[in-house]
């Protein structure tokens, strides 16, 4: 087994002020979708910050200079439907040149196991920079199920990126795909008999679309 995948917990004051008000049971679909993008740019902003740069010659208006860009490697945002959709705009804010793909699973009632309905992804998805998004990592389920499909389609450089975490979903993941790094936006305290994360926010696919 590879090493254990690292977890990234934000502690950016923004990010925290944010996650506050998404947690409000007050706050409404408008705001909770503007939050979410919110965060996602900011963790986003975050969790790039290894990317590797390389020199590139250029002219200012004043002179020759050499100065640094993103080096070759391409980036893709796959979301996990329906929530991970709130938080693609996002991402795309600050890497707007990033493809985007789409993984959709549904829990089996039977066997609570995820069941994939939907996959549609950048055909070079394997050579690209992979960041996997849900608002939620509650049991960890989904999460685990999507980056095995990724991984059946070639893909090895993935990043996983949440903004509510419980400790059961972090562990799962690690255990099951201890090569993909793992940020999160803030670290709960467990699980309730449901499945729901506590203190948590909810359903963020229902508040996000104002489904209920």
């Amino acid at each position: 087994m590879n090493n254990m995948s690292k977890v990234t917990i934000m502690e950016h004051p923004l990010i925290k002020h944010k996650i506050g008000i998404i947690r409000r049971k007050e706050t409404g679909s408008k705001d909770f979708r503007q939050m979410i993008s919110e965060i996602a740019m900011l963790m986003c902003y975050e969790a790039t910050r290894d990317l590797k740069l390389q020199d590139v010659d250029i002219e200012t208006p004043i002179c020759k200079t050499t100065v640094k860009e993103l080096e070759g490697k391409k980036l893709a945002v796959v979301p996990i439907l329906r929530a991970g959709l709130g938080m693609v705009d996002g991402m795309l804010t600050m890497i707007p040149a990033a493809k985007v793909g789409h993984i959709g699973l549904y829990r089996n009632e039977e066997t609570l196991e995820p069941v994939e309905y939907y996959c549609k992804l950048p055909k070079d998805c394997s050579e690209r920079e992979i960041f996997v998004v849900d608002p939620m990592l509650a049991t960890g389920g989904s999460s685990v199920a999507a980056i095995q499909m990724l991984k059946e389609r070639g893909c090895k450089n993935i990043k996983f990126m949440c903004i509510i975490a419980a400790p059961e979903g972090v562990e799962r993941m690690q255990k099951e795909h201890p090569d993909v790094d793992i940020y999160v936006g803030a670290l709960d305290e467990k699980l309730n008999e449901n499945g729901y994360i506590i203190p948590g926010l909810g359903d963020a696919g229902d508040r996000i679309f104002g489904t209920k």
